[in-house]
């Protein structure tokens, strides 16, 4: 096999590679919401507890665990990501900017890429792997 070719093949998984993104992106989301509602697999700093019901804490877990699951899932992926890049633009902006402007030093790091990466799945959709895309099959079959 030639280099273009390998490259050709290479380029051609990049659906499946979306998918693949989205899955395990979405499963560590899920993690930082388990951790704010459940204590799961640890508790809240500094005191390992879990957020005070109908805090800001509290909603923040709520989206990151269930619209995380839908986002594991690729259920109502497009709205869903766009709620979630805009939790992830109110955090960077409420808690890690204000500490600092550079994200290595006010640890906004994870809140910068979930930020972007949910406002690409935004557009981009959910990828093959995915619940809409076999409700996309469902309800538009393709035409012959």
């Amino acid at each position: 096999m030639t280099a273009p070719n390998i490259v050709a093949k290479w380029a051609s998984w990049a659906p499946q590679l979306r998918s693949a993104l989205r899955i395990v992106a979405a499963f560590m989301f899920i993690l930082a919401g388990t951790v704010k509602l459940f204590a799961f697999p640890i508790g809240m700093p500094p005191n390992g507890s879990t957020a005070p019901l109908l805090s800001e804490f509290w909603f923040a877990g709520v989206l990151e665990t269930f619209g995380g699951a839908l986002l594991l899932l690729g259920l109502f992926t497009r709205p869903v990501a766009f709620l979630l890049s805009g939790e992830m633009a109110v955090g960077y902006f409420q808690f890690a900017f204000p500490v600092s402007f550079w994200p290595v030093v006010n640890n906004g790091i994870p809140l910068a890429l979930y930020c972007f990466v949910w406002l690409y799945f935004s557009a981009a959709g959910a990828g093959p792997w995915s619940l809409d895309a076999r409700r996309e099959k469902r309800y538009h079959p393709p035409t012959p």
